[in-house]
């Protein structure tokens, strides 16, 4: 599309430029119109072979080039910023216009909304009308926006004269409306970011339009074969009626049924019902779960990740071609301004001949520079990336340098899951000086009154105190009684309140005073955060001298809103004033809807009761733009979807009441919403999340010239320490310790633990006595087994090399509780009736777990789990960062709710009202278990109508003294407090769990031929083989025979050649010490170094310079003794290094080898050797013998047979040093 676009302008350049320099040309001779005719004769006369231009060709030059000058002027018209931000004022007045639209509305609003309409479609229509001149149809259906605004404005005209001419019915037209509202998506066309990532989803719409036929293969599949299992089974309810509505009985209803297990929602009920159709658990029901299972694993855990995997692809794709886009815009304008200052005179002698130029002309040629310029900087991309990265490199280089020299050396470096950061270590703020600027007009920057402020309010004990004051303040806020205002806690902390809130006005004061109020720079209010304290303070100061309730924190939120207006809007039409009801069922409109009528409790005709006929609207329903935004955001979390959906399929006409399945049509409504908002756009929002918080975390080491696996495996090998490995000396001992850590004692062990969790899933209720003491028996069969485990564990290591481990403390645990729990079981088999003391403390069951804990023993075996747990385990290192925001979200929100809707009425039982004893605000506990809750999505659209303002149904609690008030207790401020909540929570900050999780377990989906941190646990383990006193250093001999026990990518395999691994550790070159040994870390280091190709290339003491500047940058506490070990300083020519050792060792070998073969020839009399040497000549002559015996002097690591040689730093520094 580019190319094609370019082509055309190009094309459209070249039409324009040639007949404008025909008109100047025929402008500068200055001939009037006679004396071109006179010459026009003349050329007639000389030319035989031409012919008379008639008046007909004449005038169609002229109007072409009217015409031409008229397409130039519209294309500069249409190209303009002006003329875009009309186009958008336009969509958004539109947009507002229909959006007006609501039940009930008045005749004169109907008229307006029709004028307007027809206003709107002659602008847009105009619109195109114009681009399609000034552009060509060529030219304007090349862009996919433009044939997107011509679907627009036809499906516009086409709705228009359809609803005049009455030939469509009212669905058909109000489907054709929603036309209109795609209108706004031209917006992506000018906002870049947004314009890029629809780039990027409809360069993937090939993976996204397969995903979705998988999507839709999957539930047909899944739809047909519920057919034929559950198909007419569900009708075991007495009444017809009370069907589930959730069924297998026709294939588009079984459809429904599959997509909303897919989504997980309400799910079990429908499993429950599949159970109960096969005579329930007792028989082969319990079967049918195993449908349910895999439809809900496959669909929801499976397929529909799919959807955020693409998401996250199609967003860093997005993000890479904004900044890609960003930093070119920014090279030109550095060359823009590099062109200004280097040919100023140039430009102006240019700018004084173009005086004379047509000004259309010159306007023109300066639109075909941008836009050339444009394309230049797009053909360029790549090359001004690198150069704006180098650039921005350079200069983060040098305040990187800066904050090196800050004192750091008094802090703690903590194992982290990523290098500990700066602005981690930075936890102090920086001091401010006084700015030079008066306060309040009064104080001076030298005044002795202000500089005692500005230290005081400096101090670090200040600081601490004030923090002191918030923690407990904020505890105190969360101790307050709602119901009873008036009780003595509350007057108690009324007046800690009102200590605080002095503390914090001090505060405030010292510091306006300090730096000023917000004139000058440097400024109190100058800061978000300093406005942020005065705000609270403010509204602090406001609570306590004006005690009305009407006041309240929460009237100061302002709540991030949603912008969902397209779908809202179109089923504001389809759906408006159809979600009405009469309680008696029978009854269909308003009208009928009145008196009463008898109900049957439980169908049973001898329970009558007199009920009161009522017209109700649905709790959530489509009659207005904001309550339709409202119920599709509640769709989009999944909450009661299913029972929407039905109301809506049974929805018959505005004013009437519902007809079953009446329009199963409007399903489609929802699938299709459902699929592109919450299963996509909703995973491009988490998607966000993860890559924003992927990019962040790589912010700050862009410039360290490692990417983040190379800086995970060198932290690692960094701070990793040998382990202690216990080996008997004792000859029954080692044996003992041989059969213990064998690998079949490890295989039977896991048998065993198996077969013992299949036991102990084998009980029923009402099982058989014989049963019961048969699987007793085996219980005591297992624990004898793992006693012997114990005892055989025990003997082999002795008591302290046992408890050393805490897996072996984990097992000894849970022997001990199984001898308990059988112990426990004799003692009330003894004494049946008979309750013996404490026994009520603790159950029977607690020590029943030890037998199920078994099954975590499998975690310890096996070097995939291993490798799963650690990484595991290394996620929580970072999760407590992302908790503690979470705590602090909950707690705002609790403090609030309590505050707001601590008041209202308990209802009886969740079917009257969700806030009832068990979900309510009136202590905090409670009120952070009902967030919780609604953090999780379980019927928090509930809890949020229930806590809305609804007279006489939301009523206040008793004790209040406002029981009698019909207004209730209630509030509108529920609407936006959950909402804000629920995004905040569930879209925001529950999705960082997410993306720590991805960050630490990328490796599952790298190649895993790549060395990676999860790799190196296993150097670890082998390494206590040969060093199991933990001393840190080994023979060098043991290093080869060490790793070839490793299998690659971190060891070399035991299928490695003694001879290769020999000359894989001439290139690791670790500093070999006096007694012959090796350094742990030093070992570990280079094997990271050498796989992963860290500062390999070049001169190695440059390299080695290199990477000692990157760990000195980001690992700042890092002792010198251990980066001397790692990385060897260079002009240490006299050290004697591995590499050293080795390269000797190999030319030796080699040597004797060479040496040995040619007294084979001599004594086989080959005279005619064209290697013939002399050994007179020394090593010199050996050295120019041939390419093999280079390599091998040369350090060569690969195989002799390889004719590749080896990189040139490696034949500079293996043997050299």
């Amino acid at each position: 599309e580019e190319d094609l676009r370019g082509y055309l302008d190009w094309i459209t350049q070249a039409e324009d430029i040639e007949p404008e320099g025909e008109d100047q040309g025929n402008n500068q001779d200055g001939k009037n119109k006679n004396d071109r005719e006179t010459e026009s004769a003349d050329r007639l006369e000389g030319d035989e072979g031409e012919i008379q231009e008639s008046w007909f060709r004449r005038k169609k030059k002229d109007f072409d080039r009217v015409n031409r000058r008229m397409r130039r002027a519209c294309r500069k018209a249409v190209k303009s910023q002006a003329f875009y931000w009309l186009i958008i004022i336009l969509v958004f007045l539109n947009t507002g216009v229909l959006a007006t639209e609501h039940y009930g509305q008045p005749n004169w609003l109907d008229d307006f909304q029709e004028a307007t309409n027809m206003f709107f479609i002659a602008l847009f229509t105009l619109e195109m009308l114009l681009k399609m001149y000034s552009l060509g149809f060529q030219g304007y259906f090349v862009s996919l926006f433009n044939r997107f605004d011509c679907f627009v404005v036809i499906g516009s005209i086409s709705e228009m004269i359809l609803t005049r001419t009455h030939w469509m019915p009212p669905l058909g037209v109000s489907v054709l409306r929603c036309v209109r509202l795609l209108r706004v998506f031209k917006v992506t066309k000018y906002w870049r970011s947004l314009s890029n990532l629809v780039a990027s989803l409809l360069n993937s719409i090939q993976s996204i339009a397969s995903l979705l036929l998988l999507l839709f293969l999957f539930i047909v599949i899944f739809a047909l074969l519920g057919m034929q299992v559950f198909g007419g089974k569900f009708n075991f309810e007495k009444a017809v009626e009370d069907k589930p509505r959730q069924n297998f009985d026709s294939f588009w209803q079984s459809l429904l049924t599959v997509f909303q297990i897919l989504t997980g929602e309400d799910w079990n009920a429908v499993m429950y019902d599949g159970i109960q159709a096969y005579h329930g658990v007792g028989g082969f029901g319990i079967l049918a779960c195993i449908y349910f299972i895999i439809l809900f694993i496959c669909g929801n855990y499976i397929l529909l990740n799919v959807f955020l995997a693409i998401a996250v692809d199609n967003l860093a794709d997005a993000e890479s071609l904004t900044a890609i886009e960003k930093e070119a815009d920014e090279e030109a304008e550095k060359q823009a301004e590099m062109d200004q200052m280097g040919e100023g005179g140039e430009n102006t002698s240019q700018l004084e001949g173009e005086e004379h130029m047509d000004d259309d002309q010159r306007d023109y040629d300066g639109n075909i520079d941008e836009e050339n310029e444009e394309m230049s900087v797009k053909d360029e991309d790549t090359r001004s990336h690198t150069k704006v990265c180098l650039e921005v490199g350079d200069s983060e280089d040098y305040y990187e340098e800066q904050n090196d020299n800050q004192d750091l050396d008094t802090l703690e470096d903590g194992v982290s899951a990523r290098p500990r950061r700066l602005s981690e270590f930075n936890t102090a703020t920086k001091k401010q000086p006084i700015p030079p600027a008066s306060s309040f007009f009064i104080f001076s920057s030298t005044n002795r009154f202000r500089v005692f402020c500005h230290w005081f309010c400096n101090h670090s004990h200040f600081g601490n105190v004030i923090l002191v004051c918030i923690m407990v303040s904020s505890a105190l806020l969360a101790a307050e009684d709602p119901i009873h205002q008036d009780s003595q806690r509350n007057q108690i902390l009324n007046y800690c309140d009102y200590f605080f809130t002095s503390v914090f006005t001090i505060e405030i004061c010292l510091k306006m005073i300090s730096y000023g109020f917000v004139i000058h720079d440097g400024a109190f209010c100058r800061s978000a955060f300093n406005l942020l304290d005065l705000l609270v303070v403010c509204v602090s100061l406001v609570s306590i001298y004006w005690k009305s309730g009407a006041i309240s924190v929460v009237k100061i939120l302002r709540v991030l809103r949603v912008l969902r207006p397209l779908r809202a809007i179109n089923r504001a039409k389809g759906l408006k004033g159809k979600f009405y009801k009469c309680n008696d069922g029978s009854k269909m409109s308003k009208e009928e809807c009145r008196g009463h009528f008898l109900t049957f409790a439980d169908g049973d005709i001898n329970k009558p009761s007199i009920e009161k006929r009522e017209w109700e609207r649905n709790r959530f329903h489509f009659d207005d733009v904001a309550e339709a935004m409202l119920t599709l955001f509640t769709v989009s979390t999944f909450e009661g979807w299913p029972g929407l959906l039905y109301v809506s399929i049974d929805s018959n006409a505005e004013n009437r009441g519902p007809i079953h399945n009446f329009r199963p049509i409007v399903a489609a409504y929802y699938i299709i919403y459902i699929i592109i908002i919450a299963f996509f756009m909703v995973n491009i929002f988490v998607g966000f999340v993860i890559v924003t918080f992927q990019n962040e975390g790589e912010q700050e080491y862009k410039n360290c010239e490692l990417d983040k696996n190379q800086r995970n495996c060198i932290e690692f090998a960094l701070k990793a320490k040998p382990v202690r490995r216990y080996i008997p000396k004792h000859r029954f001992q080692y044996k003992v310790w041989w059969f213990v850590t064998s690998q079949p004692f490890e295989y039977t062990i896991f048998v065993l633990i198996m077969i013992n969790t299949i036991t102990l899933a084998m009980k029923f209720n009402e099982q058989p006595e014989f049963y019961t003491k048969t699987l007793d028996i085996l219980n005591i069969v297992f624990s004898v087994v793992f006693a012997a485990e114990f005892i055989f564990k025990v003997a082999a290591f002795r008591f302290k090399n046992y408890f050393g481990d805490p897996w072996n403390v984990f097992d000894f645990i849970i022997v001990l509780g199984s001898f308990i729990d059988i112990v426990y079981d004799r003692l009330n088999d003894e004494t049946p009736g008979k309750e013996r003391p404490g026994s009520s403390l603790i159950s029977v069951n607690f020590f029943r777990l030890f037998r199920v804990m078994r099954l975590v023993k499998l975690l310890s075996r096996g070097e995939g789990i291993r490798t799963l747990l650690w990484t595991f385990i290394k996620s929580f290192q970072a999760l407590p960062y992302v908790a503690l925001l979470i705590i602090m979200l909950f707690f705002i929100y609790a403090v609030i709710g309590m505050q707001v809707f601590g008041r209202i009425r308990l209802g009886s039982s969740a079917e009257e009202s969700h806030i009832h004893r068990n979900n309510h605000f009136h202590t905090f506990p409670q009120a952070v278990l009902v967030l919780f809750r609604s953090a999780t999505g379980e019927a928090w659209q509930e809890i949020m109508l229930d806590c809305s303002h609804r007279p006489n149904i939301v009523l206040c609690d008793e004790e209040t003294g406002e029981g009698d008030n019909k207004e209730g207790c209630g509030s509108d401020i529920a609407f936006p407090y959950f909402i804000s909540f629920y995004v905040l929570c569930s879209f925001l900050i529950i999705n960082l769990f997410v993306a720590v999780i991805m960050d630490n377990f990328d490796y599952l989906t790298r190649d895993w031929s790549i060395l990676g941190p999860h790799h190196l646990d296993e150097f670890i383990r082998l390494w206590s083989e040969y060093d199991p006193d933990a001393k840190g250093r080994i023979k060098h001999l043991d290093v080869v025979t060490l790793l070839r026990k490793i299998s690659p990518p971190l060891g070399f395999g035991k299928l490695c050649p003694h001879r290769v691994a020999c000359k894989r550790l001439v290139s690791m070159n670790m500093p070999l010490n006096s007694d012959g040994t090796v350094l742990f870390n030093a070992t570990l280091f280079a094997v990271v170094r050498t796989s992963l190709h860290i500062k390999t290339e070049g001169n190695i003491d440059d390299a080695n310079e290199e990477l000692r500047a990157v760990i000195k940058k980001i690992w700042k506490r890092t002792s010198p003794k251990l980066l001397d070990q790692v990385v060897p300083p260079p002009g240490v020519d006299d050290e004697v290094t591995v590499g050293k050792f080795y390269a000797t060792f190999l030319i030796q070998d080699y040597f004797r080898r060479f040496k040995k073969r040619k007294e084979q020839e001599l004594k086989d009399g080959d005279k005619e050797s064209h290697n013939t040497v002399t050994l007179q000549a020394g090593l010199r002559t050996l050295h120019d013998a041939g390419p093999e015996l280079k390599r091998a002097i040369s350090g060569n690591l690969e195989e002799l047979i390889d004719d590749n040689p080896e990189p040139m730093h490696r034949r500079n520094h293996s043997l050299f040093g």
